[in-house]
């Protein structure tokens, strides 16, 4: 099943759904309705915590980017799948507990690089929001939803639900809001990234006539690893993995960005998180809410050697 943007909720189009005027945006403009209610946001300054290093995948490459089921206690960590090219845009999804147990994995062929992703939980199922239909540089040309199933290989060809919030637009990622309750889309076109946001409920049901937000992503220097959303404002990581021209500590860093305005509120802020880590690159960010209420900006980092790539999570939890 596909969707394309609703002209007007109920009615679902078949052709190449809403342009960005009928959106109230003109190509590489900034935000057009500032509708994200405002909320607090996470100091980057602010020391993190470990809350596991040194955990094996299923696959032995480096992860990519990982997403919580909170209400399910699931985590899910994606990663190139072993033995493919990334321009084959292969993934493998591994299923942990909390604590990095290992549960069970997830082939994807044909959807992505895997930058970002999100999980849904519906009853005691997790379904995940990725990109798919890779093109000839392995990224996902279309956003995907669907039920995560242990143990199995899902084919992009397959009868899935598949999303194209934007026309013309390409080189989509998304990421999960779990608190607020939004999915937050990347995408290329005109030769630059872009951001939208949307109620998770609309996006479900493939209306994507009401974005909350919409801008050319700012300016961040680095190599970007990682986003995802809280409320009114987004976070990006970016850096490289050590190297004799990147030594200790790195150059990972964490940008806020507001989602009403489409500006740098905080950052580029160097984080040490896993600073003591072997080969330690930075691959990811998700949100995660406490049964106690306490939210958190959950950072990733591959570590370990070439043939042993490891899974290492921390997370910020003070609001400003």
């Amino acid at each position: 099943m596909s969707h394309t943007p609703l002209t007007r909720r109920g009615l679902l189009q078949t052709g190449g759904g809403l342009g960005l005027a009928a959106l109230g945006l003109g190509a590489g403009s900034g935000n057009a309705s500032a509708a994200v209610p405002v909320t607090r946001r996470f100091d980057l300054t602010k020391p993190s915590y470990d809350l596991y290093r040194h955990k094996p995948l299923h696959d032995d490459t480096v992860q990519q980017s990982f997403a919580f089921d909170s209400v399910n206690k699931r985590l899910f960590v994606a990663q190139r799948r072993n033995g493919s090219p990334s321009s084959a845009g292969d993934l493998c999804i591994t299923q942990l507990n909390f604590a990095g147990g290992y549960t069970t994995f997830m082939h994807l062929k044909g959807f992505g690089h895997g930058v970002a992703f999100g999980v849904e939980p519906v009853g005691g199922s997790s379904y995940l929001w990725t990109e798919v239909d890779a093109n000839a540089n392995g990224y996902g040309r279309r956003l995907a939803r669907f039920k995560f199933s242990g143990g199995t290989t899902l084919d992009h060809s397959a009868a899935i639900t598949k999303y194209s919030p934007v026309p013309g637009a390409v080189e989509y990622t998304c990421s999960i809001d779990p608190v607020h309750n939004n999915l937050t889309v990347r995408y290329h076109s005109d030769g630059a990234k872009h951001i939208i946001v949307f109620s998770l409920a609309d996006a479900r049901s493939g209306d994507f006539s009401k974005p909350k937000a919409h801008f050319k992503q700012p300016s961040i220097s680095g190599t970007m690893q990682g986003y995802t959303s809280y409320g009114s404002y987004a976070y990006f990581m970016t850096g490289n993995a050590y190297s004799s021209s990147n030594p200790y500590p790195g150059n990972t860093c964490l940008s806020s960005v507001d989602l009403n305005t489409g500006t740098v509120k905080q950052g580029p802020t160097l984080t040490k998180a896993g600073s003591t880590l072997s080969f330690r690159e930075p691959e990811g960010l998700a949100i995660y809410r406490t049964d106690a209420g306490q939210s958190r900006l959950f950072l990733g980092f591959a570590s370990g050697d070439a043939g042993d790539r490891r899974s290492n999570l921390f997370y910020k939890n003070v609001l400003v």
